[in-house]
C-alpha cells in the first residue's frame, strides 16, 4: 500500500470539513474543470519520469534480444493524434564493457510497458515505447549467460515531442535516464524452481501453469503437460537460457497458444559441470541426468494427479534434446503422446519399441553439426531413424521443401503433409528442409518448427 504522509492527511481532512456543498451539475463541471485542466498539465507542463524498463524478446532465430526500452512518465501521454519522430530519442547500450548506440526505429504511447505490433501502433497512455532494431549488433540480451541487463541501457530525449498543433508534450530535459529493469513477456510468466531426485542429484527448471489451473488450483479441469528438452548449448547454471536461448518452452506459454490450447510446459536444465557419461556423449542420455528427469516427469504428474491430463504428456525438444526424446521414448515407451524432436539422432535398434507413439520429426538435410543421415557419435541422424521405424511396420509420412517459406506457405506444406499421413493412417511425420535455406545455421531446423501451428496444432490433438 502506497504510504501517505501526514502533511497528505490534514490537508485531505481540511479540506473535507470546508467544502461547501454543490449541486450535482456544479459537481460534474467541476470535474470536468479539472480533468481539462489535469490534461492541459499533461499535455504542457513538467511530467517526471517514474520509471524505465527494457522490453525483450525470445525470438525465433536470433534467440534473446533487447528490441524496446519503455518509459512510464507521471502523467498521460496524449499526442493527440500526432507522432513522435525516432530522433527524438538517443538510446545507448553498455554490453560486455562496450557502449554503443542502438538503432530507434519506432516512438508511440501506450497504456503499458509493451510492444505494439500493429502497423499504426499506440494509443494515450503512462508510457512511452521506444523500439530500437533488432538487426542492431549489440541487440543480444544473452550470451552463454544472461547478460548484465541492469541499468545497461542510457535513453536521452534529445528534441521536444509536440502536437500536430505544435503544443509541447514532452519537453527536453537534462538528464538521460536508465533503465531500471529488464522485462521479457511470457519467460517472465515461468516460475524457477528445482528438483533433487532420490540419488541427490539436482535438476534446475522452469514452469509454466496455465492461468485456469492458478486462480483455481482446485479445479477439475485436467491440463496436458509439456516438456521441453533444449540443447547441448543450453547446458548451465542459470535456469534461464532453456527459455531464452531458443524459442522452445516459450512457444507453448504464448498468451494465444495458452488460450487455445491451455498446458503445463515443464522446462528442466541440464547442470554444470557438463554430465557427459551417456551412452553417446550427449546429456539427456547421461544416466545421473535421464534418473533426474524421469524421476521428475513422475514426481511432477503425482502432485498434480489433479490437473495433469497423463494421456497427453507431450515430449519437444532439439538437438540433444531430440536425441533426448529418442531414448526416453524408448525407456518409457507408454508414458509419452506425442513428440516433437528436431535435428536428433539416436539408437536405431530400439526405434521397433515406439512405432506405436506419433512424432513428428524435423531436420535440414545439409546439418553440419547433427548429420542428417549420419548423426553423432556413433548413432544415426533422423532420416535413418525413420527408415528403422518403417523397418519395425510403422508407415512413416515424409516431405521436403524449403525451411526458409513464408509462415503461411511453410504451414500448407505441412498441412498437406498431415493430409498425406491421415490418408495412409500414418502417425509419424517426418520433414526435410532442402539443403542451404535454413537461415543462420543449417543445424538451427527449428527456426520454424515452433512457429509452424499445424505442428503445434497435430501435437495437441494426440491422446494415448
Amino acid at each position: 500500500m502506497r504510504s501517505i504522509s501526514r502533511r497528505t492527511v490534514l490537508a485531505a481532512t481540511a479540506g473535507s470539513v470546508a467544502a461547501p456543498t454543490v449541486s450535482t451539475g456544479t459537481a460534474a463541471a467541476a470535474d470536468a474543470a479539472t480533468a481539462t485542466s489535469a490534461g492541459r498539465q499533461a499535455a504542457s507542463g513538467p511530467n517526471p519520469v517514474l520509471r524505465t524498463d527494457l522490453l525483450t524478446r525470445v525470438t525465433p532465430r536470433n534467440n534473446w534480444l533487447v528490441t524496446a526500452v519503455a518509459i512510464q512518465y507521471a502523467h498521460r501521454i496524449d499526442l493527440r493524434g500526432g507522432t513522435v519522430p525516432p530522433t527524438a530519442f538517443q538510446v545507448r547500450a553498455t554490453v560486455g564493457g562496450q557502449t554503443a548506440a542502438r538503432t530507434v526505429t519506432r516512438v508511440y504511447s501506450n497504456a503499458s510497458a509493451e510492444v505494439d505490433d500493429r502497423s499504426h501502433p499506440g494509443r494515450p497512455g503512462d508510457r512511452l515505447i521506444i523500439e530500437l532494431d533488432p538487426n542492431d549488433s549489440n541487440a543480444r540480451a544473452s550470451g552463454t549467460d544472461p547478460l548484465p541487463l541492469d541499468r545497461a541501457y542510457s535513453v536521452r530525449q534529445v528534441a521536444d515531442v509536440r502536437t500536430p498543433e505544435g503544443e509541447p508534450v514532452l519537453k527536453v530535459g537534462p538528464f538521460a535516464h536508465r533503465n531500471d529493469d529488464v522485462i521479457t513477456p511470457v519467460v517472465d510468466d515461468f516460475a524457477a524452481r528445482s528438483f533433487t531426485d532420490s540419488a541427490g542429484f539436482e535438476l534446475d527448471f522452469r514452469l509454466y501453469q496455465p492461468a485456469g489451473f492458478t486462480r483455481d488450483p482446485q479445479t477439475r479441469r485436467r491440463y496436458p503437460l509439456v516438456i521441453t528438452l533444449h540443447g547441448g548449448g543450453e547446458v548451465a547454471d542459470n535456469n534461464m537460457t532453456q527459455l531464452t536461448s531458443n524459442r522452445i518452452a516459450v512457444t507453448f506459454a504464448r498468451p494465444e497458444r495458452q488460450r487455445r490450447n491451455p498446458a503445463f510446459v515443464l522446462s528442466p536444465q541440464i547442470p554444470l559441470p557438463r554430465p557427459m557419461d551417456g551412452p553417446d556423449g550427449t546429456d539427456w542420455t547421461d544416466p545421473k541426468v535421464q534418473g533426474a528427469l524421469i524421476e521428475l516427469i513422475d514426481t511432477f504428474v503425482r502432485e498434480h494427479s489433479r490437473t495433469v491430463d497423463t494421456d497427453r504428456l507431450y515430449l519437444v525438444g532439439l538437438s540433444s534434446g531430440g536425441r533426448g526424446i529418442y531414448s526416453l521414448l524408448a525407456k518409457r515407451p507408454e508414458a509419452f503422446a506425442a513428440a516433437l524432436p528436431t535435428a536428433g539422432w539416436g539408437d536405431a535398434a530400439v526405434m521397433d519399441r515406439i512405432t506405436h507413439i506419433p512424432i513428428w520429426a524435423d531436420h535440414s538435410v545439409d546439418d553440419p553439426v547433427v548429420p542428417y543421415r549420419e548423426g553423432r557419435f556413433g548413432n544415426p541422424g533422423t532420416w535413418t531413424l525413420m527408415n528403422a521405424l518403417e523397418s519395425a511396420g510403422e508407415r512413416v509420412s515424409r516431405g521436403e521443401w524449403a525451411n526458409d517459406l513464408p509462415k503461411a506457405e511453410f504451414e500448407a506444406r505441412s498441412r498437406a503433409l498431415l493430409r498425406q499421413a491421415r490418408a495412409t493412417r500414418s502417425h509419424v511425420l517426418f520433414t526435410s528442409y532442402t539443403a542451404g535455406t535454413t537461415p543462420v545455421n543449417p543445424h538451427l531446423s527449428w527456426a520454424q518448427t515452433y512457429e509452424n501451428d499445424v505442428v503445434i496444432d497435430w501435437l495437441f490433438a494426440q491422446s494415448r
